[in-house]
């Protein structure tokens, strides 16, 4: 923690230095490698000396310990993370795992080259040590937490010297706590990795570092998420309307595009088999003549902020809030002193409010879109807290006369002790419901996992783990026990195009399959038939149909191994299901059975 206890009078000094400040001493700063001056530094220093906050180590290893409790408790939120990131990850490191038809040579949506990335590790991991798989799987999560971690510290330092270290500390408590960075953070997902690079580039870009900031957006948008090059809209904007970088611009934005693209291009080609630009396919497909993502379910225009005040709650509120807690504070809080030290609060918020506008916009709506922003939210929030400590400030000022050079933080700081407590409460709260509630698929995987420790197989058995309406549920084949267990799906209900063990030859990548379309049609070859199936994870939910019956009731054909509770959502209390509430939750809440089965009369040979 870093602490002083300067005068009043200093920071009236700063005061004054700040307005002394001209444009041609800022002009001239501008273009000096873009760098503040001396005098600008101390302003700074002088100003926020009276403060306590968290160093650039003690803020690091608060947030490295968030992030490494969201990599080992925190659910696979979407299965998009699952088949299109940790199955062929796991194919690339086992030579075995499902493909989707993203993957497919005809349509070749997605990089191995970004998932080379990423596997590297866990393979050295394996060469070296030989693990097991599901600590492979950890072991990579950890790695995630520990770059967002990175991120996150520079942007918390970079917060700190454009708005103040008390917006930087602000800021910081809610990252801590939030259940949208719990969830975002670890995730195996191109938006995460958008959100890391989009974390890193703002606090470049409020450090003047232009090069290094177009370069992280680059990096984000190319190897990540394309659609991601939207947050870089407003640096564009700065770079080249009020800095005139033209050249600076166009110098790295081709730099970077040959540094990042070329790589990606030669390797996703020599693993497609063909000529492929992966970013160029997505936004095609996506944007130019594609089937589209609306295929795959739409949501109303109030998803997301609905979605915000689950994963954010008060600051969610609070960041929406911002432009008008900005507004509010230039009109009645007048300061002669610079709220900022490079960027005006408009230009610095924009990438945020730029991409709810057109992601709110779009009918398609996921969780996860929005994660390349959480990080601005927690900073918006701050901002409007911070505002609002001045605003309480200035109308208790009014009221009665304040001894002469208090500060509004000497009067205010309760409110922000208020919010930060409070708002960490309903995060922990939140994250706390969403591992007791929907855990139980990673809980029962872990006991598959055991089951070769505690009988004995056959070392050249092939084992069959079959999904039938849970499919989506699937962590992935890391959690299986080694290469000679199977995950196939069944029958059920769901009638769309599910993923398929890829080729077992040696040029898996290359081979076109008839089954896979752009249309999520059904593809009824790929099911296997329960009769063939070793185990069955199956969840009980008390309903049931034809296609989904409740296999844990058939005991002449199934036995059970493990069963955890799943929340039945339909039937539980939408706010109890939100957020826990130690005894008092439980009374509102519905569970089922998420079981894992194991045939009765196909025997393990």
């Amino acid at each position: 923690m870093v602490k002083s206890q300067p005068s009043f009078r200093l920071r009236q000094n700063a005061s004054q230095n700040i307005q002394r400040t001209s444009k041609k001493d800022v002009q001239k700063k501008s273009t000096n490698k873009n760098q503040p001056t001396k005098t600008e530094k101390k302003i700074v220093e002088a100003v926020n000396s009276n403060l306590t906050f968290p160093s650039g180590d003690t803020a690091f290893k608060a947030l490295l310990s968030a992030r490494f409790c969201a990599a080992i408790w925190s659910h696979i939120t979407d299965c998009d993370e699952t088949f299109n990131y940790w199955e062929p990850t796991h194919y690339l490191v086992f030579n075995k795992g499902l493909q989707t038809w993203e993957y497919s040579p005809e349509f070749a949506l997605r990089s191995y080259f970004y998932l080379m990335i990423h596997a590297t590790p866990a393979w050295l991991y394996h060469k070296l040590l030989q693990p097991n798989p599901l600590l492979m799987f950890y072991f990579s999560r950890c790695l995630l937490g520990l770059v967002c971690a990175f991120a996150e510290v520079y942007f918390y330092k970079s917060i700190c010297k454009e708005f103040g270290v008390h917006i930087g500390r602000i800021c910081l408590g809610f990252q801590l706590f939030t259940p949208g960075m719990f969830i975002a953070s670890t995730a195996y997902l191109p938006s995460s990795f958008a959100m890391y690079n989009f974390t890193a580039a703002c606090a470049a870009w409020w450090q003047q570092k232009y090069p290094l900031a177009v370069f992280f957006i680059a990096l984000g948008s190319l190897l990540g998420w394309p659609f991601a090059a939207l947050l870089g809209v407003p640096l564009v904007f700065d770079m080249l309307l009020l800095k005139k970088l033209y050249k600076d611009l166009i110098m790295w934005s081709a730099i970077s595009a040959v540094v990042i693209l070329g790589p990606m291009v030669v390797v996703d080609s020599m693993i497609y088999g063909k000529l492929t630009v992966a970013p160029l396919n997505l936004v095609k497909y996506n944007v130019f003549g594609g089937a589209g993502p609306d295929l795959y379910g739409t949501e109303p225009f109030s998803y997301y902020f609905i979605n915000g005040l689950l994963n954010f709650n008060i600051v969610w509120i609070l960041a929406l809030l911002s432009p008008l807690a900005v507004f509010l504070n230039h009109i009645f809080v007048p300061s002669r002193t610079k709220t900022t030290l490079y960027l005006p609060h408009w230009l610095s918020l924009s990438p945020m409010f730029l991409w709810l506008m057109v992601f709110s916009l779009q009918k398609h709506k996921e969780e996860r879109f929005l994660f390349p922003i959480y990080p601005m939210i927690c900073l918006a929030g701050a901002i409007s807290l911070d505002v609002s400590q001045k605003l309480v400030f200035r109308l208790w000022s009014l009221a009665k006369k304040m001894p002469y050079g208090t500060h509004y933080l000497d009067k205010t700081t309760f409110l922000m002790v208020l919010v930060v407590t409070l708002t960490s409460l309903l995060s922990i709260s939140r994250i706390v419901g969403l591992y007791r509630n929907y855990h139980a698929p990673l809980d029962l995987m872990m006991e598959l996992n055991r089951y070769p420790n505690e009988i004995v197989v056959p070392k050249h058995s092939q084992i069959q783990v079959c999904y039938g309406k849970d499919w989506h549920r699937y962590p992935s084949s890391f959690f299986l026990p080694n290469s000679n267990w199977n995950v196939r799906f069944i029958k059920s209900e769901f009638n769309g195009m599910l993923p398929a063990p890829y080729s077992n030859q040696s040029n898996a990548t290359k081979v076109i399959h008839p089954y896979f379309n752009d249309q999520n049609r059904e593809e009824p070859s790929l099911y296997l038939n329960v009769s063939e199936c070793h185990f069955l994870l199956d969840l009980d939910l008390d309903k049931e149909s034809d296609l989904e019956p409740i296999y844990a009731k058939q005991s002449d054909h199934w036995k059970v191994v493990a069963s955890y509770r799943f929340l039945d959502s339909e039937k539980s209390n939408r706010f109890a299901r939100a957020f826990y509430v130690p005894f008092i939750s439980e009374n509102y809440l519905t569970f089922g059975n998420f079981s894992l089965l194991q045939s009765v009369k196909l025997k393990i040979k």
